[in-house]
């Protein structure tokens, strides 16, 4: 199969992004660009993942392995996702605490590129969140090993139905191999598509706590 690209064009003129003109924290910025792109995928007839995050990080063959991830909370403390700690991404994060994770948000022409430190949040935060999930949820979250090799997708759904006619005689809980993580940025690039491929990169480093530098790299 062969299907060629090379005559697929965009040109980029929505916005711009000057140095002079941005916060000195990163998550400020972040913020409102966040805002921003809900405000436009929510008034869409249509509702949009503006929340999804590209998730790197580091196999067991040394290679990338990259997937898509919900975005669940932000602070100046940094982001959090969920997920089984026991999949690919949890074993991965346990030897090498180091991620990656990017947004793109084509509605404004941007992307956000993060390095960051990772950890577990504590099982109280986990909780809470994982309590606030809907049911069928919080029962999938059982059901599922995730990144196990299973015999079929039957496999799968008489899971669920077992573990969901348990829950009706047991009070269900967070499985204890289930949790939340917090990426802790000490890198942000932010994006912003320019007409001629001259698009803005404005990069954020972490010098020491909460003290950030900031420079612009070329396209």
């Amino acid at each position: 199969m062969f299907f060629d690209l090379s005559n697929y064009r965009k040109d980029y003129k929505k916005n711009s992004l000057i140095e002079t003109e941005v916060p000195m924290n990163p998550l400020e910025l972040f913020h409102k660009w966040f805002q921003e792109e809900k405000n436009i995928s929510t008034n869409k007839e249509k509702y949009e993942d503006y929340n999804a995050m590209s998730l790197s990080t580091i196999g067991e063959d040394g290679g990338p392995e990259t997937r898509i991830v919900l975005l669940k909370m932000y602070s100046e403390k940094g982001f959090i996702f969920y997920t089984n700690y026991r999949s690919i991404k949890g074993q991965a994060i346990q030897k090498r605490p180091k991620v990656g994770i990017s947004f793109y948000w084509p509605n404004t022409e941007r992307q956000i590129l993060i390095k960051g430190n990772v950890r577990k949040i504590s099982k109280d935060k986990s909780d809470k969140y994982f309590y606030k999930r809907p049911i069928e949820n919080q029962i999938g979250s059982w059901a599922s090993k995730q990144s196990r090799i299973i015999p079929s997708k039957k496999y799968l759904l008489i899971q669920y139905k077992k573990w969901y006619f348990f829950f009706k005689k047991h009070i269900i809980k967070r499985p204890f191999d289930w949790g939340g993580y917090l990426v802790k940025p000490y890198r942000m690039e932010f994006w912003q598509g320019q007409p001629n491929r001259l698009h803005d990169r404005i990069v954020y480093s972490l010098e020491k706590k909460n003290d950030w530098s900031l420079f612009r790299l070329s396209p």
